[in-house]
Parts: structure tokens; sequence; C-alpha cells
């Protein structure tokens, strides 16, 4: 599993688990209070409203650059809580500001001029741009570890592993916002999960960080719940993404532990497996993957019959049963001190994987994904089946009717 190096003591010195509680409630109150009132009479001014249309599946013009209040609100709060004794947590803050900025940039471009943004390589490598701030002051992937193998050192490659997960994790965030509340709320869940993490690991400073990043999300969350009064943008979407990655390697990847870099990938799986399918559709269809469409998951969600409100609730209820289970891999042990096996322990452990991979596959299944080709495949299904891309769950519903009938 990733690594990263050393903390300096000195934050966590000056750093409490007070300094999180304090960081959250200011980042929300900020947010829901200024932030976004004030997001929202700037997009008007300048004219940066989302139109409906094409992908999009709201009808009304919303606001843009909601992603600027909330980062107004992470600022004031990290700016109050988390003294900035060493250069590691300021490049945080530096990066995540100025990938706002990028965001905001291209949210006005494509709502005020030909609708096109900023190009994707550009944008991307302005992104990069933001990420080694941070990484230039030691917040790198510089190891892995593996259960019974000594850490492996990573060398000069740490610094484009680190850019590339940064990079990566902006972007799947941006690519789940998509839909009314869906990246504040999942952002909110993760961010709550780093927060607990960061504590139990006593790094106090990333759980500051963290709890800020919850809080803002929390407090925008009302204003963009459907139906939405504003959006995030890339201006709010790139930067939590961006915070995100910076705090589960200064917080969660920088332990001993074995399962380091299964915490972060736990609670990030929603969007990470969102953008898995987004991406791997396109590849099947030869088409660019930067290209917009309507195959993420709250896109097929809609089409299966959900509303906007029960989507949002139904992804948000996987992302707090797979953050469930990334607590409980951190909680439980199913070894004692003596290395002993322990069972209650053990049991606990895995109903809670359990209840998450059930959750997983039922998501899977619901939102049409597994296709009976896909079980011919592997041998369950019978080649008398449906040949073309019918959905599983479609055709056993066509089955059931017809016998029923």
């Amino acid at each position: 599993m990733y690594a990263a190096g050393p903390v300096p003591d000195i934050i966590a010195q000056r750093v409490s688990a007070p300094s999180a509680l304090y960081a959250f409630v200011i980042a929300a109150i900020v947010v829901g209070l200024v932030g976004t009132p004030l997001a929202i009479r700037l997009a008007r001014r300048l004219k940066v409203v989302d139109k409906p249309g094409g992908r999009r599946i709201h009808d009304q013009p919303v606001p843009l650059l909601g992603g600027l209040g909330i980062m107004l609100g992470i600022v004031v709060a990290v700016t109050l809580n988390l003294p900035f004794t060493h250069d590691d947590y300021a490049a945080i803050l530096v990066g995540a500001v100025l990938i706002s900025l990028l965001g905001a940039i291209d949210d006005g471009l494509g709502a005020t001029g030909d609708g096109r943004g900023i190009s994707p390589p550009l944008k991307v490598l302005g992104q990069a741009a933001c990420a080694v701030i941070p990484m230039s002051q030691g917040v790198t992937i510089d190891h892995f570890t593996l259960p019974f193998i000594d850490p492996v050192s990573l060398g000069w490659i740490q610094y484009p592993i680190t850019v590339v997960f940064i990079v990566a994790v902006a972007n799947i965030v941006n690519f789940a916002d998509g839909m009314d509340g869906l990246a504040a709320g999942l952002c909110l869940i993760s961010a709550g999960t780093f927060c607990v993490l960061a504590l139990s690991l006593d790094r106090f400073a990333a759980a500051t960080l963290a709890a800020a990043v919850c809080g803002a999300c929390l407090g925008f969350l009302p204003w963009n719940f459907h139906p939405a009064k504003v959006f995030m943008g890339d201006a709010g979407s790139l930067p939590l993404g961006f915070l995100l990655a910076s705090m589960s390697i200064t917080g969660v990847m920088k332990t001993a532990a074995a399962l380091a870099l299964v915490f972060p990938l736990i609670v990030l799986l929603v969007p990470i497996l969102d953008t898995s399918f987004v991406i791997l559709k396109r590849l099947k269809y030869k088409q660019s993957v930067t290209a917009a469409d309507r195959n993420h998951l709250h896109h097929r969600m809609l089409r299966v019959g959900y509303s906007q409100r029960q989507a949002a609730l139904f992804l948000y209820g996987w992302c707090l049963v797979l953050a469930a289970f990334a607590l409980a891999v951190r909680f439980l042990h199913y070894k004692h001190q003596d290395g002993s096996i322990d069972v209650s322990g053990t049991l606990a452990l895995s109903a809670f994987a359990l209840v998450a991979l059930s959750a997983s596959v039922f998501v899977v299944y619901e939102l049409e994904i597994i296709k009976y080709r896909h079980l011919r495949m592997i041998g369950i299904a019978r080649n008398a089946d449906p040949e073309d891309d019918v959905p599983l769950v479609t055709e056993r519903r066509r089955r059931r009717e017809g016998v029923i009938g």
C-alpha cells in the first residue's frame, strides 16, 4: 500500500482534536450564510449560469461558481484553526485555491463564451501545476508497504505518482458533479470519514483540514440539494477532489498500517467506480475520454426511474456503507496483541465487508450495468439467452411479467 513521508511534529503539537470541531463549525457557517449567497450574486452579475439542455438534467438556468463560496469557508476555517508552522499545509491550501480559480475560469468560459471552456489538455496541465505546489513541500507518496514485506521506497518516481494521484482524484470528483447535491454529499461523507481516520491516527492537522472540507460541504448542501439554487461547478468539484487527495496523503496514508491505501480507496469507491464505468464505456465505443455523455451512475439511476432526490440519497447510502467499512477496518481487529485470532472482531469485520459487498453488487444490478452477455462469459447464463446488450435486471423483469401474464 502507498504511504508518505514523515509529518513534522511541530504541527501536531499546536493542533488538537477540538481544532477539527471548530473548523467544521466555522466552515459550515461561512459557506452557508456568507460564501454561497455571495457566489450566487457574483455568478448572476457575471452571467455565469448553467443553462439546461444536452446531457444536463436540470430544466432551469442555475448559477455556477458555488465552489468559490465553498473555498471561502475552507480558507477561513483552516486559517483560523491550523497554524502554518510548516509549509506543507499552506501549500495544500494555496494549490486548492488556485485549482478553484482554474475551475472558475473554465466555468465562466463555458457559460459565457463558446460553451467549450478551457481545452482538456490545457486544463489537465493547469491541474498538474497546482498539484506540484503541495508536492514541492513534501506532500508525496514516497513509499509503499505490503503485508509481510518491508517498505519499498519509490525514489524519484514518488513525484509523478503524487501529481497523477491528486489530479486523478480531482477529476473523479469533478465527474461525479452531475446531479443536484451529489458531489457535495459524497465529499461530505468522504471528508468526515477522513477526519475520523486522521484523528484516530493522531494526525490532528489533517483532521482539521478534513473537518473544514466536511463543514463546507454541509453548509453548501442546502443550497445545492434538489432543486438546486446554485451549482459548485469546476470551481468547487476540482478543489474538493484536490483536498481529498491531499488530506489522504497527509492524514491517512502517512501511517505504517498495511491498509494505508485501502482507507481512501474504500471511501472514494463511489466516484471511482462511476468514473471507471464511464471511461470504459467511452473507450469501448471509441469516444474521447473527455467527451460528455449520460452514462454516469446518476444518469443511469434517472433512466431506471429514480428521482434526483432519490438517486442522491441512494448514492449517499452506498457511500455511507463503504465509509462504515473503512472505519471498521481501522477500529476492528481480527487479531489480539498476542497474535491469536479475535473471533468477535473477525466476525464483525466480515459482517461489514459482506454488507459493503452486497450493497455494491445491488447497485451494479439495479443500474443495469450487468448484462446477460457478461454472465455468459463466465458460464452462468445459457447460450439461449439474449444476444444483445439486454441488462440482466431488464430481462428478468420481462420474463417475470411474461410468466405472471
